[in-house]
């Protein structure tokens, strides 16, 4: 059995430069990742279609607070209510919806303009063009405009480990990934979706709001999720284990 190397905190801050798309794709390049859905893979995802069943992956918006809402919880008013209604002829009602995205509340695709490292945004644009009142001038979601057309690759992971979720803290690693590959009998190639189930949104229905911690993949996984060619990474917790076991990098993944 191989012993499993886990990387130093300085080998993985070497892997931002080593294993970094900065460039990639031209100096001018907002999509990132992105890049790697063709038209090829496009075509390839929509040929795998059988049946036509539509399934979310989105958890249910409830406005609440709880120890894991890291946000603003969702805000919903009525504008104008059906009892205003006239009795006759025409009506309408109407409300407000307010998101606050980030943090692990809503469902919500990340821009690149979401993470920065040494003050540089992805292709080293400075994380000052995004502005309290410009907002962000580059790299922003509009770069997903389009959508997002691909092969999802869902792995299950706590089924893999015959757990109905994965605790607080625990990190995928490579191995797993790919044992969850074989037990699904698919591999994850250039332009693939990953979705990783680990359980975690079952275990907040069952169990409640967690308190500290959550599941999520290692930094261990960088190299893979680099020459697999990965386009994004999706999940029911996050994407990075927390805590992340590296003091100085709170997010790696």
């Amino acid at each position: 059995m191989t012993t499993r190397q886990i990387p130093s905190e300085e080998q993985v801050i070497g892997w931002m430069d080593s294993l970094s798309n900065w460039g990639r794709w031209g100096a001018d390049d907002q999509m990132g990742t992105l890049n790697l859905i063709t038209d090829a893979k496009r075509a390839q995802a929509a040929g795998l279609v059988k049946e036509g069943i539509s399934v979310t992956c989105s958890r249910l918006i409830v406005p609440e607070l709880a120890a894991d809402v890291t946000s603003i919880p969702p805000l919903h008013y009525m504008v104008r209510a059906g009892d205003s209604a006239p009795a006759e002829g025409s009506g309408g009602t109407a409300d407000f919806i307010g998101f606050s995205f980030h943090g692990l509340t809503i469902t919500h695709l990340d821009a690149l303009c979401h993470q920065t490292w040494n003050g540089k945004m992805y292709n080293g644009r400075p994380a000052s063009e995004v502005g309290s009142d410009t907002k962000a001038t580059s790299l922003n979601i509009d770069a997903a405009q389009n959508g997002v057309v691909t092969r999802g690759i869902l792995l299950d992971i706590a089924k893999v480990k015959g757990k109905k979720w994965l605790d607080a803290g625990e990190p995928v690693f490579v191995e797993d990934l790919e044992a969850a590959e074989k037990a699904a009998g698919v591999r994850v190639e250039e332009g693939d979706a990953l979705m990783l189930r680990l359980g975690w949104y079952k275990r907040r229905l069952e169990e409640g709001p967690p308190v500290a911690g959550r599941p999520g993949l290692h930094a261990e996984t960088l190299p893979w999720l680099k020459e697999r060619g990965v386009s994004i990474v999706s999940g029911d917790a996050s994407q990075d284990v927390d805590p992340s076991g590296y003091p100085k990098l709170g997010l790696p993944v």
